[in-house]
């Protein structure tokens, strides 16, 4: 049973379970709680992860352990306000989310505890983890650089290159308050300074063909329309619509060139969804069970052929979709520091007006 309030989603909670909507706090507008039914194992999930196919994920992990997941959908900041308006009586075991960014600033709002477990320090590199164990990545979005093949005979080879004035009139992003945008921003500016990442953001803005509008797919969109000449979007969006042969997408393949930029310095920005086992968490074992699971070869392999991304796990192959995009150099960057560059990085587009 699937029951939706306001911008959280109650997924899995059966009647019998003595699941109760009750009012939380007035001050953040939100409801629900979870409740086991007696003497059942469970492990209640709070997650802004919205893919379909995750309840096979999900479905397979209560098969192979016999844990019931209570789920509880939401966006990242409301699942946030939640778990500190429950405080000390949080039901919240994991809180699983997009983007390290935003990962890092659960952290800081005291969310997580750390966690030790050798399977998820054998299994996810050092890199994508919290040094202390709070919060690790269990997939991998590549940000590439995707173009109209018809309109731009040299594409960029790297994402400084967006700030070259012959591509002015061209470049389309989303908005500079954007999660991607921001952590794109925080690498840029561990791996050049911020007074060369200013200077990229000055530019890719003065290259703006457009006021920045939409997410992802829109980008990508605006250049089958002919809106836009150069965009950036992470992977897993079009290979998602070249696997459901998306209507806008279909005859168009062909126009689009993709390029992963900082090939010969760098690497490929990479950004995770994942997640961490929450402070209070009641039921901490069955907690850190799921987090082993998801950093599982088949559980790896859901992330990859149902949503097109990248497994973090050695020896998991991508999609043959995304395979199909090519190989590249990924930026081995610490990815704490995209949450720890995130306020640098929103000041810069501000002062370079980027909106």
């Amino acid at each position: 049973m699937n029951i939706s309030m306001g911008s959280l989603k109650f997924v899995g909670i059966s009647r019998h379970a003595r699941a109760s909507l009750l009012a939380l706090a007035a001050a953040v507008g939100l409801a629900g709680s979870i409740m086991p039914a007696s003497g059942q194992q469970v492990v209640n999930l709070y997650s802004s992860r919205h893919y379909d196919t995750d309840d096979k994920l999900y479905a397979e992990f209560e098969q192979k352990t016999g844990i019931k997941i209570n789920r509880i959908e939401g966006d990242a900041s409301a699942l946030i306000k939640r778990i500190q308006a429950e405080g000390a009586n949080s039901p919240a075991d994991v809180l699983i989310t997009v983007d390290a960014g935003r990962l890092w600033a659960a952290e800081q709002d005291g969310i997580f505890q750390p966690v030790k477990s050798e399977a998820l320090a054998k299994a996810i590199p050092a890199n994508l983890r919290h040094p202390e164990g709070n919060w690790l990545g269990f997939s991998k979005r590549a940000r590439v650089i995707f173009y109209d093949k018809t309109r731009v005979k040299e594409p960029p080879k790297t994402y400084m290159d967006l700030a070259d004035p012959k591509y002015k009139g061209l470049v389309c992003t989303r908005s500079g308050s954007n999660i991607y945008m921001l952590s794109l921003m925080a690498a840029m500016i561990a791996n050049n300074g911020p007074e060369k990442a200013k200077e990229w953001a000055k530019g890719m803005w003065d290259n703006r063909a457009r006021e920045p509008e939409g997410g992802d797919t829109d980008q990508i969109k605006a250049v089958v329309s002919g809106a836009c000449g150069i965009v950036l979007s992470n992977t897993y969006y079009f290979a998602n619509a070249m696997s459901k042969k998306a209507d806008w997408l279909a005859g168009n393949e062909d126009k689009i060139g993709v390029v992963f930029p900082n090939q010969d310095t760098t690497g490929t920005h990479v950004n995770i969804s994942g997640g961490g086992v929450v402070k209070t968490a009641p039921n901490k074992e069955n907690a850190i069970k799921l987090l082993e699971y998801l950093a599982s070869p088949s559980a790896q392999e859901y992330f990859a052929d149902g949503n097109n991304e990248y497994p973090v796990v050695a020896g998991v192959e991508p999609s043959s979709v995304v395979q199909k995009l090519g190989t590249f150099k990924e930026d081995k960057l610490d990815i704490v520091k995209l949450g720890i560059n995130q306020p640098q990085a929103q000041k810069i587009y501000d002062e370079v007006g980027y909106k």
